[in-house]
């Protein structure tokens, strides 16, 4: 697969994994939907491996990198689904679009990537200024939101640290078995979460609720974390993290659309200036400027 068509697929993945999130859980509580899409996820790899005859990997650097990844994974995923009990899908993504800086900064500190510059340094600040928009508008929507939104700040700082983390292993296992491991590290890490917390299985599970989780299972567990692993080995850290450039937008509308989810302005202005800080971040000031122009914004 080229890398061009990795890249388009997984902003589709992550576009609609929220709202997924949010379905997932319905009626069957945020532990047991997270534990269940990871197992089917597991489950998918293994015969997948199976299928495709691709060994997994267990040397030293393997075996490192399915342990960042797993307990990152297990980190992020936790706190992103209990999170979505308070927060809306949309909101989710767009905290999410922030993973580009805190990714770059982690990158500067521990992979020696180019140092931050002056457009680098203001992208982030445009970034923070969108977060305290955000933050504000969680406020409105009352204590539950504002908790989410903490929650959300970790899975997004726990996601990105451990890309990475990832990174600096500089495994090269095959991006199915890298899959593969990082369900392994994570799958009974979700199981004893979900025993602690509630521990029992729904007598029904909603229609919806099952699709949501059967997707998030093959599409956002095993063909995104395949795709996305795969463009860790061949990108650097910040341009993949730069996908949720573009999520963002389309999970609002998504949300607003298809589940009634109330974005307020802040949110639609906090949004904007993530994604202004995140375009200043990659591109700089020159090639951002061209960019908007050619977009009409003359």
């Amino acid at each position: 697969m080229s890398l061009p068509l990795a890249f388009v697929s997984v902003i589709l993945i992550w576009s609609t994994t929220p709202l997924a999130i949010k379905w997932s859980a319905l009626g069957v509580g945020f532990s047991f939907a997270v534990f269940s899409r990871m197992a089917i996820g597991t489950l998918l790899c293994v015969l997948l491996l199976a299928a495709l005859r691709i060994r997994v990997p267990l040397h030293r650097k393997a075996r490192q990198a399915y342990l960042a990844s797993g307990l990152s994974l297990f980190g992020a995923m936790s706190l992103t689904y209990w999170s979505a009990q308070y927060v809306s899908s949309g909101l989710i993504s767009v905290l999410f679009g922030l993973s580009p800086l805190i990714t770059s900064l982690g990158a500067v500190l521990w992979l020696d990537e180019e140092a931050l510059t002056a457009n680098k340094i203001l992208g982030m600040a445009l970034g923070l200024i969108g977060l305290g928009l955000v933050f504000q508008g969680g406020l409105e929507l009352g204590s539950g939101a504002l908790l989410g939104i903490l929650a959300l700040l970790c899975a997004v700082a726990t996601q990105s640290l451990g890309l990475v983390w990832i990174k600096r292993i500089g495994d090269d296992s095959h991006p199915l078995a890298m899959t593969m491991g990082t369900l392994a590290v994570g799958l009974p890490l979700f199981f004893a979460a979900w025993w602690w917390t509630d521990g029992s299985v729904p007598a029904a599970l909603p229609q919806r609720a099952l699709i949501a989780t059967a997707y998030l299972g093959v599409f956002g567990s095993v063909l995104g974390f395949m795709l996305y692993f795969y463009m860790i080995k061949y990108m650097e850290a910040g341009r993949v993290a730069l996908i949720t450039l573009i999520t963002p937008v389309i999970a609002l509308l998504l949300g607003h659309v298809m589940n009634n989810e109330e974005v307020l302005p802040q949110v639609w202005f906090g949004a904007v200036f993530i994604l202004l800080g995140l375009g200043l971040h990659r591109w700089g000031m020159g090639r951002f400027g061209h960019l908007w122009q050619w977009a009409g914004g003359k």
